[in-house]
Formats: structure tokens, C-alpha cells, sequence
């Protein structure tokens, strides 16, 4: 059911909104001091990694087909997914061709946004979720929270909680407990996989090279066992050249996790070449549009730019208060906020309120990676709410206070009648709207009333000396 963040947030129990506060506050410090410490205009390569992305997508006509044509001569299968059904649908069909019954997944968001595991379970596959905080995710039937921290709103009370419900052993909430009998759970499975399946954080038009970027390494795992690989990869993913990943690269370690460069990153270039003694025999890359094409045609087409780093969210006053499942989306926080309801197409409405979803304080433009001005980009959708008389939840109608400020006596009136909120609170005032406004809001103060006056009483200053001749 739809609820305003706002909401979501007050019903939040007091451990959650700690745990996603004083992670996202941690992360977002240390990535300002790494990227000062360690680069003398870090607002330049910003910019410079913007225009990068900002190229790429109003070029995809020409690197799409390129990229294409370089997969395929690097010995992979390119499939094309105009919807999430249909992505779900190549995958089914690679596994059934190969009489796959088990997958083992690594990190992918494209995965989360079109439901892929639960479409292939309901097929009678298996796709295990190999990272730990999708792991976890998934053995609780829960959803992720963030975009590089799935679990970010649980502490490891709760995860040791999980591990001894799914008989994983006794309870013990020692992190290097938990990631032992995960590690010693997930190493059979990818023994046993018949299909390994992972995203792409970059994909270069130049070489065709697939760039994938983990801290745990389960990636390489997801491949090096099985006989299959298959990437799943959103459009917006493509880079123009080799080169432009040393920037990108280093801009999102930082921005994500705060480290100079993730544990890994490799780079694909396709199935296991004949002197290889290990790795994938086949390797299928699925581009998946799923409403991209639509958002890069109208006027926020610049969210496309985003590397899925975070950063954005960390810095997020609105977030760290409401953590990631108010958003309703794959895709929270500041740029969940324009992604998810751009990606709904005609069913924009629905998530038309996460827009409002936001103090409008600038910090996400100021820490993205590739300069997406996601403040601009909130207020043109809130803008195309209004036109297309969207209902605000949560918000009174503004008629009336349009009316009285077009009218100066009674805007003067109102000042007047304001200093009563210093003395009667304004739940209190018999008026539904304003008493649901002052249920979620602490008003400050009333000061208002006293410029005229301060206007009347000042000195008049006196007659201003003309030019010396």
C-alpha cells in the first residue's frame, strides 16, 4: 500500500533508523576526506565523468551496435530485452536449452528491478543470491534497502537470527561467524550451479569488455564453476572507450564504499578461450531497456548517468531517517526518488510523490560522481505531477494560501493572526488540513509581522550629494 516517507519514517523502530544513519553518515565522511585527500579538484573529474555518461547516452545509436559487434567478435551472445518480461524470458530460455536447473547470482540491480529470481523460481529454477547482504535478503523474503548496502537496516542480532532459522547454526552474532557459515553454505552451490548469472557496472564500446566491481570476490565464483555465464545489463551502462574507466573507476570505489579501488574489479572479455583451463564455455549479454529508452527522450534523461554508486542516498537527510523501503523501488533514496517513477511510464502516478520525497538541500548533486543534477531533475517531476493533476498525499491545498498572499489585507491580517501560534498550538486550530500538516512538522517560532514596522520606524536617509564639478 502506498505511504508517504514521511509516515514510513515515524513508524520506523529507533535501531533501524540508527543503523542506516550512522552507516550512511560514516561512509559519506570518509568519502570526502579520500576524495580531497587524494585529488586536488575532485568537482573537476565530476564534471568530466558527467560529460563522459552524458555522451555515451546521447550516443547509444552509435555504441550500442558497436558494442554489439565486439561482443560477439569476442566469442559472447547478445540478446535484446525491451521489457523486464522479456529479459526474464531470454534467461529462462538459455537455462532450458542447457537443461539448467541452478543459478548462482552475483550483486545486480537490473536483476532486482525485473523480479528475476522469483520468475525463474516460479519455473522450478533455482537463482541463489551469492553476495551476503542479498543472501540474506533473500533467506528473509525481505528486499533490499540500498543500493551497494542491501542490509543496511538490519543488525547482525537479527542476521544471526536468520542464519539459525535457516539451519545454519546455533546463534552467534560474531560477524566473522556469520561470514563463515555463509562462505561454507555458498561454496557448495557454486559447485553445484549449472548457469552463473552477474550485472555489469561498465560495459566499453571500444574492446567490448564487461567491468564488474565486488569487495567479496563471488563474481569470479559465479563463473569459475559454472559452464554458462550470463550478464545482464542495462543500457545506460555503455562507456565510449577503455580509457574512461580509469576516471569512472576510481570515482565510484570512492563514492561507494570509500576505498581508493573496490578488492575486485575484473574485466571480461568473454567465454574461456581455448588454452583457458577454467571458466564459462558460453556467455550470453542481455541488454535490457525496460523504460530507459523513454526516460533518455524526455527531459530527465540525465538520471541515465548514474554508476549505481550510493553516494547519494549516504548523504540523504530525507534517507537517513526513512531508510530504503519508503521508497517502494529497487531504486531509493535521491536517485530512486526520479528513476523509479520515470521507469513506470504511463503508470508514473503511481510513484509520483517520491519526488516530493526530498528537503531540495542540493547535497546529492554536490557528491554524485557523474554530476547528475538530481535537485533539477526532482523538480521538473514534480512539476509534471502538477500537470498531470497527480493527487499530492499528505500535502493541503495551497489555494487558499494562494488567495490571501495575492491580497494585502489579508496577508496583513494573517501576520497578525500568526503571532497566535506562539501561544495556541496549531494542531489545535480547528482546520483538518492543518492539524494533519502539524502532525508529522514542528513548526519554529512565530516572527513574522514586524518588517513593515521595521520599515516605518527606521531613519529616512537624507539627500544624496551630487557629482563635484
Amino acid at each position: 500500500m502506498r505511504q508517504p516517507i514521511d509516515q514510513f519514517a515515524k513508524q520506523l523502530p529507533a535501531d533501524k533508523r540508527a543503523s542506516v544513519y550512522q552507516s550512511t553518515k560514516a561512509t559519506h565522511e570518509k568519502r570526502t576526506k579520500l576524495l580531497f585527500d587524494g585529488f586536488a579538484d575532485p568537482n573537476r573529474l565530476r564534471t568530466l565523468a558527467g560529460q563522459i555518461k552524458q555522451h555515451a547516452l546521447e550516443n547509444l545509436d552509435t555504441y550500442l551496435p558497436q558494442v554489439e559487434a565486439r561482443l560477439k567478435a569476442n566469442g559472447a551472445q547478445v540478446h535484446w530485452a525491451g521489457t523486464g518480461e522479456k529479459a526474464c524470458e531470454i534467461v529462462l530460455r538459455i537455462m532450458k536449452a542447457r537443461g539448467a536447473t541452478r543459478m548462482v547470482k552475483a550483486k545486480t540491480m537490473v536483476s532486482e528491478e525485473i523480479e528475476l529470481a522469483a520468475y525463474l523460481e516460479k519455473h522450478g529454477l533455482e537463482a541463489l543470491e551469492t553476495d551476503l547482504g542479498e543472501f540474506i535478503v533473500q533467506i528473509d523474503h525481505d528486499h533490499p534497502s540500498h543500493i551497494v548496502r542491501p542490509i543496511i537496516h538490519k543488525n547482525r542480532r537479527e542476521i544471526a537470527q536468520s542464519f539459525e532459522r535457516e539451519g545454519l547454526g546455533a546463534y552467534n552474532d560474531d560477524p566473522e561467524t556469520i561470514t563463515r557459515r555463509a562462505r561454507q553454505y555458498l561454496r557448495h552451490k557454486y559447485l553445484a550451479a549449472d548457469v552463473g548469472l552477474t550485472g555489469a557496472n561498465f560495459v566499453s564500446a571500444e574492446s567490448g569488455r564487461i567491468v564488474l566491481v565486488t569487495n567479496e570476490g563471488n563474481s569470479r565464483f559465479c563463473m569459475a564453476a559454472t559452464r554458462c555465464h550470463i550478464a545482464l545489463v542495462g543500457i545506460e551502462k555503455i562507456v565510449p572507450r577503455d580509457r574512461d574507466l580509469g576516471l569512472l573507476l576510481n570515482l565510484l570505489g570512492r563514492s561507494a564504499t570509500a576505498q581508493d579501488l573496490t578488492v575486485y574489479t575484473e574485466f571480461i572479455n568473454g567465454p574461456k578461450a581455448p588454452g583457458q583451463p577454467d571458466g564459462p564455455e558460453e556467455m550470453h549479454v542481455i541488454f535490457v531497456d525496460n523504460g530507459r529508452t523513454e526516460v533518455l527522450a524526455g527531459e530527465c534523461r540525465e538520471i541515465l548517468r548514474c554508476i549505481r554508486c550510493g553516494a547519494c542516498l549516504n548523504v540523504c537527510p530525507v534517507y537517513r531517517q526513512a531508510s530504503g523501503h519508503a521508497y517502494r523501488s529497487v531504486y531509493p533514496g535521491p536517485v530512486g526518488s526520479v528513476l523509479s517513477p520515470l521507469l513506470l511510464g504511463d503508470r508514473f502516478p503511481q510513484k509520483a510523490d517520491l519526488p516530493k520525497a526530498s528537503s531540495l538541500c542540493g547535497a546529492c548533486h554536490e557528491v554524485c560522481p557523474v554530476n547528475i543534477p538530481i535537485p533539477d531533475l526532482l523538480l521538473r517531476l514534480r512539476n509534471r505531477a502538477k500537470e498531470e493533476n497527480v493527487p499530492s498525499t499528505g500535502t493541503p491545498p495551497m489555494g487558499a494560501w494562494a488567495l490571501m498572499a495575492s491580497q494585502p489585507t489579508a496577508w496583513k491580517a494573517a501576520l497578525v493572526g500568526g503571532n497566535l501560534l506562539n501561544y495556541v498550538p496549531a494542531r489545535l486550530i480547528p482546520v483538518p488540513a492543518m492539524q494533519a500538516w502539524c502532525e508529522k512538522r514542528t513548526l519554529p517560532p512565530w516572527r513574522g509581522g514586524k518588517f513593515r514596522q521595521w520599515m516605518r520606524q527606521r531613519p529616512k536617509p537624507g539627500p544624496t550629494a551630487g557629482p563635484a564639478g
